[in-house]
């Protein structure tokens, strides 16, 4: 097939625009990609025409589905490039400061002394929630019934936070 005459490159282009777009934009999931890419399709079909012209309709599949495809690779390394360049240059992984370690060290040992001083059943309901328990594993460990370790729970963060709020230390404000 041959395409010189800008005529009929144009009827070709304003016919079959449509679908490519419509393809690549399913394909790629962006429109503004879509709009780029198909006009890549078209640009192939100006610079290399398929011998047999009525085999136009799958080569413009075959083309943009190749680019289409192209473009979705492109698109996966660079988010796996920028992924990487934020685990290598991460500000906030820098490690903590003997401060910190103190600080956090003094959060830790007030939270095991606010735990302790609560009854056994709260303290091990408390633990297994944020280890990660389910409220049916939960339930289990406890040997109480599932709707009862929503409440259990509530009760025993708020004996948690009374005791919190009794050993901190009392800002007056003015």
């Amino acid at each position: 097939m041959d395409i010189p005459e800008s005529d009929i490159f144009k009827a070709l282009f304003y016919e079959h625009y449509p679908v490519v777009r419509r393809k690549l934009a399913a394909l790629v999931r962006d429109e503004t990609a879509a709009d780029d890419l198909a006009q890549d399709v078209f640009l192939r079909l100006y610079r290399n025409p398929p011998d047999d012209p009525g085999a136009l309709g799958a080569w413009l599949h075959r083309v943009l589905t190749r680019i289409g495809y192209d473009y979705l690779n492109k698109v996966a390394r660079e988010r796996r490039l920028q992924n990487k360049q934020e685990l290598l240059f991460d500000i906030g992984a820098s490690p903590p400061t003997g401060e910190e370690v103190v600080l956090a060290k003094l959060d830790q040992e007030d939270v095991r002394t606010w735990l302790d001083s609560l009854p056994d059943r709260d303290r091990q309901a408390l633990l297994l929630r944020y280890s990660g328990y389910s409220y049916a594993e939960i339930a289990g460990e406890l040997g109480v019934k599932p709707p009862v370790v929503g409440t259990l729970l509530s009760r025993a963060t708020t004996k948690l936070r009374q005791h919190a709020v009794e050993t901190l230390p009392q800002t007056t404000r003015p």
